[in-house]
């Protein structure tokens, strides 16, 4: 039997992360993504102690370094993804031009195939066969492998995306994609070197070790984010939450919660939680860049968080031996009666927006308003009862932990 490991209150077990799957059928090697992915890290290796030997490196071509690695990574994780890949926000068309150069500057493919990959790997996460990057074909696989051959599972299929072919800087990227990669390379390390008087240093530094970087925080998301971590919101597929991750990948290594609710412009959705994507994305909303954040109703998230827990205490209740089920599914059921209710409150204030919209009545809008005070108060009611769930089962394991130890 596998040996079992906790990480934050969750047990992994190690061997589930290295049992492995047949071998993944032979398909062509993508020799593009083998040049930037393999041969310009040899490159790197070899030519900064080469330069070190002889030249110095200056504190501009450093700075430039962790610079522009914040401006590569957030046009990933701002734009390709929580902008075009989800549409968890609407973007200016200035804003939406400047994170495709910065997207673009990442050197991650278009937005095109990079959007339409990722919706797919949403749809069919964890699947051997579907996911494109699928963590169960393995930690090499998810994080590198899969994009070093043409698999099947990473084929361009832009059905899933016919939003992105309609807009045209998407498009214009897509089409000019080479061509971009080069220009925008030049137009931000050249004229950087050359104002710093350390034009090799900016390229090597800035550029070359950047890229890497840029690459590798990218593709944590898709491998250790599927493997280190908690699940406070689902245990429905691989991802987790992780706090170190999500510091080395800009926010997006509250992956758990990204997967259960994907639509939400935040990843670290408590305030406390470090993600500066959403910070960037807010504060471009406050600057009339960026508009329509979606956000997940807090309901939604604690009833996923409440869902969890009680999953967790029947773990728990397990491993003690002790038969306290019974109480866990009586909490259950109150809590899905009262979101019954909600739900119906939801659906009457719903009907009423309708009829206000037809008949157009000074009485119904008169009950819109009523309807209206009515489901706020009914939404903090039944927020403060999962706070109430919450306390009380957290006080039943405190309880059954204390005299089992005893």
């Amino acid at each position: 039997m596998p040996d079992i490991y906790t990480y934050l209150g969750e047990p992994l077990v190690l061997g589930a992360l290295l049992e492995m799957n047949p071998p993944l059928p032979q398909a062509p090697i993508n020799w593009v993504a083998v040049f930037a992915l393999v041969f310009l890290p040899i490159v790197a290796v070899i030519a900064i102690p080469l330069y070190a030997m002889n030249h110095d490196f200056s504190l501009a071509a450093w700075i430039s370094m962790f610079v522009l690695l914040g401006v590569s990574s957030l046009g990933i994780t701002a734009g390709y993804h929580r902008l075009w890949a989800h549409r968890a926000y609407e973007a200016t068309t200035p804003l939406k031009i400047i994170l495709m150069l910065m997207g673009t500057f990442a050197v991650q493919n278009s937005i095109l195939y990079w959007g339409s990959g990722h919706r797919t790997h949403h749809r069919h996460v964890d699947d051997v066969e579907k996911d494109p990057y699928s963590i169960n074909n393995g930690f090499w696989y998810a994080h590198l492998g899969w994009m070093l051959r043409d698999y099947p599972a990473a084929e361009p299929n832009y059905k899933n995306a016919p939003d992105l072919q309609n807009d045209k800087i998407v498009m214009f990227q897509h089409k000019y994609y080479v061509p971009l990669v080069i220009a925008v390379h030049a137009a931000i390390l050249l004229p950087l070197g050359w104002a710093v008087g350390d034009v090799w240093g900016v390229v090597l530094l800035g550029g070359l070790v950047r890229l890497i970087l840029s690459h590798h925080v990218t593709f944590f998301i898709n491998s250790l984010c599927h493997m280190w971590g908690s699940r406070p919101y689902t245990d429905e597929n691989t991802a987790r939450d992780n706090f170190w991750l999500a510091i080395a990948t800009w926010g997006e290594g509250y992956h758990n919660y990204h997967h259960i609710f994907q639509y939400d412009y935040r990843n670290g959705v408590k305030w406390w939680q470090y993600d500066p994507t959403k910070w960037l994305i807010w504060s471009c909303s406050k600057l009339g860049l960026a508009k329509n954040l979606r956000r997940i109703p807090s309901f939604n998230i604690k009833k996923a968080e409440l869902a969890m827990k009680f999953k967790y205490a029947e773990q728990d209740l397990a491993v003690y031996g002790h038969n306290m089920t019974e109480d866990i599914a009586q909490a259950k059921q109150r809590l899905a009666q009262e979101y019954d209710a909600f739900s119906q409150t939801l659906n009457d204030w719903t009907k009423l927006k309708e009829q206000e919209i037809q008949h157009k009545k000074l009485a119904v809008a008169e009950k819109i308003h009523q309807m209206d005070d009515k489901l706020k108060a009914e939404f903090h009611q039944v927020e403060q009862r999962l706070v109430q769930h919450r306390e009380a089962l957290n006080r039943l394991m405190r309880s059954l932990k204390k005299n089992s130890a005893a």
